[in-house]
């Protein structure tokens, strides 16, 4: 039973309503997280935003939904587990053993294990890293803005995962649990 409703975006009013539209539009559906994130146009917004705004950033589509995974694996969100291997591998095609890998924070390529496992590090150590974690990950040939850029990935997940958590959303995917909880 979810904690928070999920409002039906035919009925939502004022920015919900305008943002719901957007979502439509782009996605032909409206996810649960997203109906529910609806009940604050603010924190609709914000995600949007943000996740607009990492979707042009330098490390692509791929290392972001890896990072997604590792985090939500990281926080126990199914929600968000179940969202991002569904999209993972249907929209951005990634082949499943690494979606599965990931979650673990590994990765056949050097470099992208080397952001999963600072990914996994941030959020293990609530964003305390030591300075051997920022420097394994620049040495693997991310740029500081890079680095930057995973911080803010693992920050937009860890606000899914929270609110997901929270709310506990309805999946709307299919489902993917997570090992630990």
């Amino acid at each position: 039973m979810t904690r928070l409703n999920a409002l039906d975006p035919k009925e939502a009013t004022g920015r919900s309503k305008e943002l719901f539209d957007g979502i439509q539009a782009k996605l032909g559906m409206v996810p649960n997280m997203m109906r529910t994130m609806g009940n604050s146009a603010a924190v609709l917004e914000g995600y949007l935003n943000l996740s607009d705004a990492l979707g042009k950033g330098s490390l692509g589509g791929k290392l972001g939904e890896l990072i997604a995974l590792a985090v939500a694996e990281s926080n126990a969100c199914n929600y968000c587990l179940s969202a991002h291997s569904f999209i993972g591998e249907k929209l951005v095609k990634i082949d499943t053993d690494s979606l599965s890998q990931a979650r673990e924070g590994k990765n056949s390529d050097a470099k992208i294990e080397a952001a999963l496992t600072f990914a996994k590090a941030l959020v293990q150590k609530g964003g305390r890293v030591a300075n051997e974690d920022v420097q394994a990950v620049k040495e693997a040939g991310y740029t500081d803005g890079q680095v930057g850029e995973i911080v803010a990935h693992v920050a937009l997940n860890v606000l899914t995962n929270y609110f997901n958590n929270t709310a506990e959303t309805e999946i709307d995917f299919p489902v993917v649990e997570a090992a630990t909880v």
